[in-house]
């Protein structure tokens, strides 16, 4: 971006000091703009494209597997050591939690915390509303990203594709303020998949859809409250009281890890005080 020195500065007549003053300005405002308007070419052999660690992944079937990568890069990569702590081929697929386009950073790392807690994978499925490597993201997990196994999918198609590769009994149960049963009222089995919507839209119709379908669809759950002036519940909050619940009622058996499958970590804290409590 070329900018010239304005004709009209020329016809003030400036004393020398003012104008030595005003052209150093516009010097630096020159540079300034060109450094905005300047973009690197990034490689992809570049070595500071940084890939994900073997621990999560985009969990996607054929050219959709490389372009949900991509995508995925783009936006950053999840807290360092995600998941390195946890032996995935020991740990019991008692539960999943699936958050379907969340929007708040904040609230996926409470939740990752949570299944980190109650030893029960997490799975994210795009687009997502931030980016993955979020400082907040980061922070509201704490240091326990290394205990959550986390699974990312471009979308709800992949995901979808995914669960039916899954061997087992499965089934999808959709998690909405306008669901059919009440989530204590519910019968819980190994092998379900817990589906949570955006903070702001819900669950989409498609994964709706399939949560009321047979042969494993589970149906629509809700968590009563009282709606006079509460539009819904937190996101967290409802994960983990939907979690508890159905952890609850299977004997809280996702929590009878043995030490054999945790890994220990040598890595440094990544914030050694519960800001969260």
């Amino acid at each position: 971006m070329d900018i010239s020195f304005p004709a009209a500065f020329k016809s003030l007549n400036l004393p020398p000091s003012n104008a030595f003053h005003f052209r150093s300005k516009l010097s630096l405002f020159r540079q300034t703009i060109n450094l905005l308007h300047f973009k690197p070419s990034i490689s992809s052999s570049s070595s500071s494209h940084r890939r994900f660690p073997l621990s999560f992944s985009s969990l996607t079937n054929g050219s959709a597997t490389a372009t949900a990568a991509a995508e995925i890069s783009q936006e950053g990569t999840l807290p360092h050591g995600v998941g390195e702590g946890v032996n995935e081929a020991a740990h019991p697929k008692i539960l999943q939690v699936v958050l379907v386009s969340p929007q708040i950073p904040g609230n996926t790392g409470c939740i990752a915390r949570t299944c980190a807690a109650s030893a029960v994978g997490l799975h994210l499925v795009g687009p997502l509303g931030y980016k993955v490597d979020d400082t907040k993201l980061k922070r509201a997990g704490l240091d326990y990203w290394p205990y959550v196994v986390v699974k990312i999918h471009d979308s709800w198609e992949g995901f979808r594709d995914y669960f039916l590769q899954q061997e087992g009994e499965k089934r999808l149960l959709a998690f909405t303020k306008r669901g059919t049963k009440i989530h204590s009222d519910f019968s819980y089995r190994k092998g379900d998949y817990l589906l949570f919507g955006a903070e702001t839209t819900g669950l989409p119709p498609e994964a709706l859809l399939d949560c009321k379908t047979q042969p494993f669809g589970g149906g629509t759950i809700k968590i009563p409250m009282v709606e006079t002036y509460v539009r819904c519940l937190n996101l967290s909050v409802s994960v983990g009281i939907a979690l508890y619940e159905a952890s609850r009622q299977l004997n809280y058996e996702s929590l009878q890890i043995p030490s054999e499958s945790c890994v220990d970590t040598e890595e440094e804290s990544f914030i050694t005080e519960d800001i969260f409590g």
